[in-house]
């Protein structure tokens, strides 16, 4: 099994600062089209995460990954967080830097910071895809611009079924609409989710997953059920989509 989020993270070179999100505010990142249709509630419910009914919710997990910076990416970081009850379940969280088979390109060890020379000595994705495959289980899994994370964790764990993906870019669309740019990093402007026990720094998964987790959480608050949270959040094609209704036949 991982060390735990803590013990994990404390071994990392970097620590979370406010200087951390302060960066956050201002790098770039990855965007994807989506609808900008309002939320059911919009302009009735606050942005209190505690006041969505979160006892409906099936099990789900927060994930980030982070790659070598080649096409098809070789994972070098995965992070899975657990939201049990409106909370980020940090004690039971998953994170995993592993060795990528071919060397970190120039241009992503300086988007995360993960070098060949940082990664040298760590598991190769053979020895840890088992543990990440039994945390993630069946479970739902949520992630920012959701395609590209489940798109790289399905190629790399072909076995995997998740019971459904909540894409953050696509419920940030259909909750805030009008916002010039929905990148994290505009999220977090935006909502200024509560960052102060992030772990590592921007474009890290472990701080990545932390983050898009705060912000689920505060747009939840926009919805009055799981299922219409599920209409907002899941892009069509990608497990857990609702299916559009029949029209009745003759027979």
């Amino acid at each position: 099994m991982p060390s735990s989020w803590k013990d994990w993270t404390s071994r990392r070179a970097t620590s979370f600062s406010t200087a951390s999100v302060t960066s956050a505010t201002t790098a770039t990142s990855r965007i994807a089209t989506a609808s900008t249709a309002g939320p059911p509630s919009a302009g009735r419910r606050g942005t209190d995460p505690q006041a969505h009914n979160f006892t409906t919710w099936p099990s789900l997990l927060v994930v980030d990954v982070e790659g070598n910076g080649t096409n098809p990416p070789d994972l070098v970081e995965v992070a899975a967080l657990p939201v049990r009850q409106g909370r980020l379940d940090t004690r039971t969280a998953g994170a995993w830097l592993t060795r990528p088979h071919h060397p970190v390109t120039a241009f992503a060890a300086r988007v995360h910071g993960l070098t060949n020379d940082l990664l040298a000595d760590k598991p190769g994705w053979e020895e840890i895809s088992d543990q990440v495959l039994g945390i993630l289980g069946t479970s739902w899994v949520c992630a920012h611009h959701a395609h590209v994370d489940y798109r790289v964790l399905k190629a790399h764990l072909p076995t995997w079924e998740p019971a459904g993906v909540l894409d953050t870019l696509r419920l940030a669309k259909a909750t805030y609409p009008g916002l010039p740019k929905y990148s994290l990093d505009a999220l977090i402007d935006h909502v200024q989710p509560d960052l102060t026990a992030a772990p590592a720094q921007r474009h890290r998964a472990t701080f990545d997953a932390y983050a898009t987790a705060r912000l689920l959480l505060a747009m939840a608050a926009h919805y009055d059920t799981w299922d219409q949270l599920v209409a907002a959040a899941v892009p069509p094609g990608l497990p857990g989509a609702p299916q559009p209704e029949e029209d009745p036949t003759l027979w």
